[in-house]
């Protein structure tokens, strides 16, 4: 349980984020599965499926994006690290 605390406290924004994303996706798959169907329990029963599936693989998303971030600012220091002058002597 505590591993699920430590990365819930980790993930604590993009949670917030998707969790926000997800209200809001219910409520526009609501909208239009009733404007569609005309039928409440189907537009219902679709609009809390669908946005379901498609939160949980936004989290998965951002945490690519975040990882791909990370490591290219990783890839950018290294390069800086391991760039060296070499002086260039004229004349001699």
């Amino acid at each position: 349980m505590s591993r699920i605390r430590r990365t819930a406290r980790q993930n604590k924004t993009m949670l917030m984020k998707t969790g926000s994303y997800y209200v809001i996706h219910i409520c526009v798959a609501a909208l239009v599965a009733y404007a569609v169907t005309g039928n409440l329990w189907a537009s219902l029963t679709l609009s809390l499926l669908e946005p379901t599936v498609q939160a949980v693989a936004f989290f998965f998303h951002e945490k690519a994006w975040d990882r791909a971030a990370k490591r290219k600012a990783g890839d950018a220091e290294n390069a800086a690290a391991t760039h060296t002058v070499v002086p260039v002597m004229h004349g001699a």
